[in-house]
């Protein structure tokens, strides 16, 4: 990973291309982001930094927290997230990164938190189908049917298809493409969608498989 930063999701819409091509794109609010920590090899076992990003009232910060503030000397950040960059010589605590660390035509990935759902049946969460609807099947025909064998094993296996909680989980969407950057409003549209409502944050790194 070259680089990475911190955004908030602000809608969809759709721009056009130099040939006159629709493109749908998520608008994405990256940075200004500011590092807070850095860990090294020697202290941590691992090269990283953390950005911090969205300011926040000092009034509202735990006492851990304005400590970890404190010892960066950095004003308190709303969300925080460590990127594993592959140098991170460049970058020290209290420096600033902004939307200009990406270029378009850059292939990223993106990451957020899905849209939580609440409880969800197995058709709904699983795209699971239903039963048949005549000769007896009964008033059950959205339900999730068996769930395994009787006398052996006689028991459920782990990762079955069940109803439970549907949404609010990490998803990264992976290889989009970046169109355009507003360095100067801190805007970065990519191609497609990305997870989570509008107002989520979002983590913008380099594609692993671009």
């Amino acid at each position: 990973m070259q680089k990475g930063i911190i955004g908030k999701k602000i809608g969809m819409t759709q721009i056009f291309d130099e040939k006159g091509n629709v493109v749908p794109v998520t608008v994405i609010e990256a940075g200004p982001c500011v590092v807070t920590q850095k860990k090294t090899v020697e202290n941590d076992g691992y090269d990283a930094v953390q950005l911090g990003y969205g300011d926040m009232k000092a009034s509202r910060v735990t006492k851990p927290m304005k400590g970890h503030f404190d010892k960066g000397d950095v004003a308190p950040k709303k969300k925080l997230q460590e990127f594993r960059l592959d140098d991170t010589s460049a970058l020290n605590v209290g420096d600033l990164v902004k939307a200009d660390v990406f270029a378009a035509g850059d292939k990223v990935d993106v990451q957020g938190t899905s849209k939580g759902k609440g409880y969800a049946g197995a058709i709904k969460r699983w795209n699971q189908h239903r039963l048949r609807e005549t000769h007896g099947t009964g008033p059950v025909a959205r339900h999730a049917g068996s769930n395994g064998p009787v006398s052996d094993p006689s028991r459920v296996f782990p990762g079955k298809h069940l109803p439970g909680h549907l949404g609010a989980e990490t998803v990264t969407v992976q290889n989009l493409t970046v169109v355009k950057v507003d360095a100067e409003n801190n805007l970065i549209a990519v191609k497609g969608a990305v997870p989570g409502p509008n107002g989520g944050y979002v983590a913008i790194v380099d594609s692993v498989k671009a």
